[in-house]
């Protein structure tokens, strides 16, 4: 493999800037009252569908910590077939899916819809916010190949 260009110590002010954003957003789930192990689960469910394994481990560890089930985590990637997310969170993780996949279909009326029947103003906003950031982290973990090494500690996780 070719050594990258990692983007967060080539323009390290850039990526403060992209840390800021996060704190911003992460303020705006908490004031959304938004959990924070919800909140791990979407975004690990963008890096999912990224397939940035950075943040896909991060974000299941962080989901973990934060008191998320490891059975949400496991089923994450098939959600919609299970029953283990409730209204509010199906239309959480379906908001978040429509602006991973942005380019494919823009955001349909009928997700945002199912989004405005189910959640306030104060939760789509925070959790649009969320998918913004966290696709943005994917797009500076991917081209900088960030490494995710093996780990042989099966405790690790």
């Amino acid at each position: 493999m070719t050594n990258r260009v990692h983007l967060g110590k080539s323009l390290p002010a850039l990526y403060q800037a992209v840390v800021k954003l996060d704190q911003l957003s992460t303020e705006a789930l908490a004031n959304a009252d938004i959990a924070e192990g919800f909140a791990h689960l979407l975004r690990l469910r963008a890096s999912q569908i990224n397939q940035c394994a950075f943040c896909v481990r991060q974000h299941t560890r962080d989901a973990l910590a934060s008191g998320e089930s490891s059975d949400r985590v496991a089923v994450l990637a098939a959600w919609k077939e299970t029953e283990y997310f409730n209204l509010k969170e199906r239309a959480a993780l379906e908001l978040v899916e429509a602006i991973t996949l942005i380019s494919e279909s823009q955001l349909p009326d009928a997700t945002y819809e199912q989004a405005a029947e189910n959640l306030t103003q104060a939760e789509i906003a925070a959790i649009e916010w969320l998918a913004i950031v966290i696709n943005t982290w994917n797009r500076i973990a991917i081209p900088s190949r960030y490494i995710v090494k093996a780990n042989t500690d099966a405790a690790a996780l």
